[in-house]
């Protein structure tokens, strides 16, 4: 059964990129979409919509949400609490604090995403250094830590849309704190993706001690896991994952939250099913996801972080109030 519901999965991300290629704002019947397809070179507008808009979006979109579904199963698993969210390290807030702030001292848009993942490193590693008891991460001080940080920068956050008033800059920023993929391409990702591929080795090599982990720490301890070093890898591997999230969309949040839910219900607790499951929901369900924004008020877009709070909220609770939390008890 578990071995089904998996090529599910595998068989969902490539219809969710047929389905991200093919609808947007710009509607393309399929006989044309598959020229398109098939002459890249063509010159067409066809051709210029799906090679040079679409199939970056969609690529970006996969991207970011495969990032921030194993940031949340990581962090989930870490801290053995299912209602823990990759933004809850600060990332979210450090980068739209610093986003707002460049806002308001008129920084030009070029630097927008470098800074926000900066930042958003930045706030993780004092989240991190506030956390620490002794030479470990303590679950209940990271909480508390990233809740408080979080707070004390959406306010600044919210004072500098404030002092902004209705300008243009205060639009961009509540743009970016929405969520959205406009105006990404190649360029975006390729800056990204080092930071995501690199969280994502980091994951993976730690597969096997997480597992581990999950009995217990003293238990994990007594078998040979190296706790205090396996907490700080994986909070550099979610941490760097959702960054590139962020520096690539903005602030979209819940798919690191709902998406392991998902998956361990789909193939159970062990991160060796349950980290590949959740890559490849979460980079069906964003991709899917935009393409909805971009289609359902075509010719405008609905915020991606909008929609999928819309999405995730509902989805979740569902989950939750099911006995979605017994991964962990």
């Amino acid at each position: 059964m578990r071995a089904a519901r998996f090529a599910v999965l595998v068989a969902l991300v490539p219809l969710a990129v047929l389905v991200g290629i093919g609808f947007g704002g710009a509607p393309l019947d399929p006989a044309t979409l598959l020229h398109a397809l098939a002459h890249p070179h063509d010159g067409g507008d066809a051709a210029t919509i799906v090679w040079q808009l679409r199939i970056p979006r969609v690529a970006i979109a996969a991207t970011v949400g495969a990032a921030l579904a194993l940031a949340g199963a990581l962090l989930q698993a870490l801290l053995r609490n299912p209602i823990v969210d990759p933004y809850l390290t600060g990332i979210s807030s450090g980068a739209g604090a610093s986003i707002a702030i460049a806002a308001t001292v008129g920084a030009a848009p070029a630097v927008i995403p470098p800074l926000g993942f900066v930042s958003g490193l930045a706030t993780a590693v004092l989240v991190a250094v506030l956390a620490r008891r002794g030479s470990r991460l303590d679950p209940e001080r990271l909480v508390l830590a990233g809740v408080s940080l979080s707070a004390l920068l959406s306010a600044i956050v919210t004072l500098a849309i404030e002092r902004l008033a209705r300008g243009t800059a205060s639009e961009a920023i509540l743009a970016w704190l929405a969520g959205s993929l406009a105006g990404r391409g190649w360029p975006e990702l390729a800056a990204a993706a080092p930071e995501a591929l690199l969280g994502f080795v980091i994951a993976v090599a730690a597969i096997p001690a997480l597992n581990v982990l999950r009995l217990g720490e003293v238990r994990a301890a007594s078998l040979g896991v190296d706790v205090v070093r396996l907490q700080w890898a994986l909070l550099v591997a979610a941490t760097l994952l959702t960054a590139a999230a962020v520096a690539l969309a903005g602030l979209v949040g819940f798919v690191g939250l709902v998406i392991p839910h998902l998956a361990r219900r789909l193939v159970g607790p062990d991160l060796r099913a349950l980290i590949p499951a959740s890559l490849l929901a979460g980079a069906a369900l964003v991709v899917l996801a935009d393409a909805l924004a971009r289609t359902v008020a075509a010719p405008a877009e609905i915020p991606l972080g909008v929609l999928l709070a819309f999405v995730g909220v509902p989805t979740f609770l569902v989950l939750y109030l099911r006995g979605g939390a017994r991964a962990y008890a």
